[in-house]
């Protein structure tokens, strides 16, 4: 019996279509997992960096008076959540003796993958502490 050479007509087309497919789900995974740790990446950098604007606003009432130095809480806090605001992300911060605590959230979104939940929320905690604060 003959091989009927119609047989085989459109299986090329089944088949690009499903490497295409394949080939965008893995531009989609290197694009989207990029974005997903430069968005980790990023959240770390603002926690620590916004940690570090509060920890170092000096009392320097307490360093003129008693020549020692503390910690101002509240020039602390209201610092690091200015830099939260510069930065345009979005956190909480806690201030306790020497040591400014941020938690900073970002969110990633997926551009190319077709998940369900399209976008990725990243949070990152930095904490700075003055070592200079109760020191001799």
């Amino acid at each position: 019996m003959p091989v009927d050479a119609r047989s085989d007509q459109g299986s090329i087309t089944v088949f690009v279509a499903v490497i295409a497919t394949a080939l965008v789900m893995v531009a989609g995974m290197a694009y989207d997992g990029g974005q997903v740790i430069a968005t980790h990446s990023e959240a770390r950098s603002v926690a620590q960096k916004a940690a570090r604007a509060g920890a170092q606003q000096i009392d320097l009432d307490t360093l003129r008076e008693a020549g020692s130095i503390a910690l101002d809480p509240a020039a602390a806090q209201a610092a690091a959540e200015a830099y939260l605001n510069a930065a345009g992300a979005t956190g909480t911060v806690r201030v306790e003796g020497a040591t400014v605590t941020v938690t900073v959230t970002l969110t990633a979104a997926m551009r190319i993958l077709p998940v369900a939940d399209r976008s990725i929320t990243v949070t990152h905690t930095a904490t700075a502490t003055d070592a200079t604060i109760g020191a001799p």
